[in-house]
């Protein structure tokens, strides 16, 4: 089983921000998910614990792991979009800055790339096959710390959904997606969350 997550809440200032591959750390809230988490998931063998190499999928599959004695891997390919210039911007700024780059995300949200990042069709491209390759893989249980639109992007292509309709699945902070793959793919849970 791939038990898929995103990380727990982070620290930002509550302004709609575009946030992909700056680094910000977990928030109080998101570290207390993480170990509400680890409660829960204190009983499943896990084989493999991966993240994304960001600090808050770090931090979350650090705090998750809790003591067993297996080592937070880190592989890039979990990374979250890289939004170039973009990133860290808030989403009225570069509304009101760059009009048409805004018009045509909205457009064309899987094929867009904000000047020097990727699209969501990239992000797939490089996170989805990573996932294939971990699934086949696995002898056991494996958790996957990512990112909300990673984990979107992923589902959009395991569940053979548009790129385009990624926002219509939620991810909220700390989420669980249940995934097992046997030949193919089936998607058990999606987006449980911690009361």
């Amino acid at each position: 089983m791939i038990y898929l997550m995103r990380h727990g809440e982070i620290e930002t200032s509550g302004e709609k921000r575009y946030v992909g591959q700056k680094d910000l750390p977990l928030s109080r809230r998101g570290i207390s998910q993480a170990k509400a988490w680890s409660a829960r998931l204190k009983d499943i063998p896990f084989d493999r614990i991966l993240c994304s190499g960001l600090s808050r999928t770090q931090e979350t599959a650090r705090i998750i792991a809790g003591s067993r004695p297996l080592p937070v891997e880190s592989l890039a390919g979990f990374r979250e979009i890289n939004l170039g210039t973009w990133d860290g911007e808030l989403m009225a700024t570069i509304k009101k800055r760059e009009p048409e780059a805004w018009h045509q995300r909205g457009e064309n949200l899987a094929g867009f790339r904000p000047p020097g990042g990727e699209s969501f069709a990239d992000l797939q491209e490089r996170a989805l096959p990573l996932l294939n390759r971990v699934a086949s893989s696995a002898r056991g249980n494996v958790l996957v710390v990512a990112h909300a639109g990673v984990n979107r992007a992923m589902l959009c292509g395991i569940l053979g959904m548009p790129l385009g309709n990624l926002f219509s699945i939620a991810q909220d902070y700390a989420c669980l997606n249940l995934l097992r793959y046997k030949n193919t793919w089936t998607v058990k849970a999606m987006n449980l969350t911690m009361p």
